[in-house]
């Protein structure tokens, strides 16, 4: 097979949650260039008729559905609504998030609650559910976790406190290696992003916080930029992965590194 072969993504169904801005809009314009039919849920309409005419403008078809992955109830009907209306999801890209910023002693369970419900909850119901109604019945598939480096140490103490999301990626950190042991034989590899500090709206606060010391921090001296996801995530998705799985891969400048 011809290099650029390995990852042409065209036939493909890629869905992307927390697709209509950040991290998730770059992806969705990465897997879109290469022939991916890109669908991208989240919880506020307009941002993705904005996200979906930002993509037209650079010749990518997007579908969106707005959905609330805290809201568990919905997921199977958004999986067969998908299906239905597009085509069997081959590639799932489970990039929705949540974050709360409070020191552990304070941090309200109500808080911890939205974090681990979306987080660790909501990815697992819809990565098994597309399993089951797609991936595992076509013995093919692509699974790309959006973790964080905040999955793989812990906070400083200059940093303000954000244990609970801290904690959730560390579970999708093991999440990762666990399911893509169990689901090997079903020629489905599961893999991790770990992205340091990109500037979005959910780092807006700690940014704020702490950007100084984050880039003192950083070997690279640098913030992640609008095209440091999108290489990473084509590999994850395409055929060129076929023999990568387990795997949560660190993009942070560096930072993970010393």
């Amino acid at each position: 097979m011809a290099l650029k072969d390995l990852f042409d993504l065209t036939g493909k169904v890629a869905l992307i949650t927390g697709g209509s801005r950040g991290l998730g809009l770059q992806i969705a314009e990465a897997l879109g260039e290469y022939g991916a039919s890109v669908v991208l849920t989240a919880r506020k309409q307009n941002e993705l008729e904005e996200a979906k005419a930002h993509l037209s403008s650079l010749g990518v078809t997007a579908h969106v559905y707005q959905n609330d992955l805290s809201q568990f109830e919905t997921i199977g009907p958004l999986v067969d609504r998908i299906v239905s209306e597009v085509g069997p999801i081959s590639i799932l890209v489970n990039n929705a998030g949540a974050t709360w910023g409070a020191p552990a002693e304070e941090h309200p369970f109500e808080a911890w609650q939205k974090v681990m419900n979306l987080n660790v909850n909501g990815l697992f119901l819809l990565t098994q559910t597309v399993g089951q109604r797609c991936m595992i019945p076509a013995r093919s598939g692509r699974v790309v976790n959006i973790a964080s480096v905040a999955g793989l140490r812990g906070n400083s103490p200059k940093m303000a406190g954000t244990l609970a999301y801290n904690t959730s990626k560390g579970a999708i950190v093991n999440f990762t290696r666990a399911l893509a042991a169990e689901w090997a034989k079903y020629d489905v590899t599961v893999n991790a992003i770990c992205p340091g500090y990109f500037p979005t709206k959910m780092t807006k606060g700690t940014l704020a916080y702490g950007e100084e010391a984050i880039l003192g921090a950083t070997p690279l001296g640098r913030l992640g930029g609008p095209e440091d996801l999108k290489g990473l995530t084509l590999l994850l998705s395409s055929a060129a992965s076929a023999y990568i799985t387990g795997q949560n891969i660190a993009v942070d400048g560096g930072i993970t590194a010393v």
